[in-house]
């Protein structure tokens, strides 16, 4: 009898919404994301992107300097 392979589940994508990024944030780390932030994770990710990039780069915007996070005008 031959083994069936499963497929691998599709990894669905979300909108990188503010809304979505404030729950990530209250789901991952102690404080709330600031707008700067919320700016800088949606130039990186685009308009969609999967829960796990998302959760990645929520972690990962408190690590950087400042200076790479805020557009100089």
């Amino acid at each position: 009898m031959k083994a069936r392979l499963m497929p691998a589940p599709k990894k669905t994508k979300v909108p990188v919404s503010e809304l979505n990024l404030k729950k990530a944030a209250a789901r991952l780390l102690a404080s709330k994301l600031v707008s700067p932030e919320i700016y800088y994770i949606q130039r990186e990710l685009g308009s969609t992107a999967t829960q796990e990039d998302l959760d990645a780069k929520v972690v990962a915007v408190r690590a950087l300097p400042w200076s790479s996070i805020v557009v100089p005008d």
